[in-house]
């Protein structure tokens, strides 16, 4: 089985500070981005649970976690898990690379 690898630039590097969450659409997919401890990550940006945009939520930059504005549910950023009910089901991570000043997701 052979993997395609898709890198989208969803942002400037500089853009994204520690602690900060942006929302970025590409075609039908909605994807957030987050910077917490230095390290940046991407996830959907829907909650598993309702439909509420969690780039509106609470970002918790020492767990790594972002909390959904609607339940209160939290995910952990790194791989998705969720970490407290109501949701049961992870969000979907993507790979995230640094490259000439921006900021790139593998959508693929």
């Amino acid at each position: 089985m052979t993997f395609l690898e898709e890198w989208v630039r969803v942002c400037d590097d500089k853009s994204l500070g520690n602690g900060e969450m942006a929302g970025f659409d590409h075609g039908e997919k909605k994807i957030m981005v987050a910077r917490a401890a230095g390290k940046v990550y991407a996830t959907d940006r829907i909650c598993t649970h309702a439909f509420a945009d969690l780039a509106n939520g609470i970002m918790n930059e020492e767990e790594c976690t972002v909390t959904c504005p609607l339940h209160l549910s939290a995910f952990k950023l790194e791989d998705g898990v969720p970490q407290s009910p109501p949701a049961e089901n992870p969000l979907r991570t993507y790979k995230v690379k640094i490259q000439d000043a921006g900021i790139y997701i593998d959508i693929g």
